[in-house]
């Protein structure tokens, strides 16, 4: 096998800030490290915080092996309300009422979505449609038709103790979009909900706790330091 050192290629855990999109991770990076072969291995919401794995030269190459592992992710669904983006990023457009919910209920629902299940991508996705991001679409009102796809949720549990407010954990396999699942949750509840927080945890064995902040990397020197390669 091919030694590489790590000026060579190698990948970073970072802590993706809110309101950062996954490349504005990429260009600041790529501005301080001065490397131009920069990518990430799965992408985060502006919206959702926590760990997105960065590639650099020969690394780049494990980008889709890396991307395909298990991801988990916690956050907070808001029930009986929903937005266009079924997030933060747009403003609540109805509400539904939620006092029919009993934890008997909500349990028997949370079931629907465990193992494989099928999964439409939100309007607000980057998924392309005719050379374009779904969320361009959406931005300008036009409603697309998106495809179904397979997916699995392996772990979907949620805390009850603040019943319109519910946090929850999953564990998922990769392609998998928890606006969805806060979508077709509140539908499935014959009410509806978003996500008001989410946060990355881990992506296969690597975990949030790991990861550092943007602000740690300073420069080139920095950026090496807290560079990482698989064992040999």
């Amino acid at each position: 096998m091919e030694e590489i050192t790590i000026q060579e290629g190698g990948f970073l855990l970072i802590d993706k800030p809110i309101r950062w999109t996954s490349f504005d991770v990429v260009k600041k990076l790529r501005n301080i490290s001065r490397i131009k072969k920069i990518g990430h291995a799965g992408t985060l919401d502006p919206l959702a915080t926590g760990l997105l794995i960065i590639c650099y030269g020969k690394y780049t190459k494990k980008i889709e092996s890396m991307q395909a592992q298990e991801k988990g992710y916690e956050g907070s669904f808001e029930l009986g309300k929903t937005t266009p983006s079924f997030d933060l990023e747009t403003a609540v457009d109805n509400e539904y009422p939620f006092d029919h919910i009993t934890p008997q209920f909500l349990e028997e629902k949370l079931e629907l979505f465990r193992g494989n299940i099928k999964q439409v991508p939100p309007q607000f996705s980057a998924v392309k449609v005719n050379g374009k991001r779904a969320y361009e679409h959406a931005r300008k009102g036009n409603k697309i038709e998106l495809k179904v796809r397979d997916t699995h949720i392996s772990k979907f549990e949620v805390d009850q103790s603040l019943f319109s407010s519910l946090k929850f954990r999953i564990q998922c396999s990769k392609g998998t979009y928890i606006r969805s699942l806060a979508r077709d949750l509140g539908y499935a509840l014959d009410s509806g909900a978003y996500i008001s927080s989410l946060t990355r945890t881990s992506i296969g064995n690597y975990l949030l706790g790991d990861a550092i902040q943007i602000s740690d990397i300073k420069d080139s020197e920095d950026f090496f330091k807290f560079a990482r390669q698989l064992p040999s």
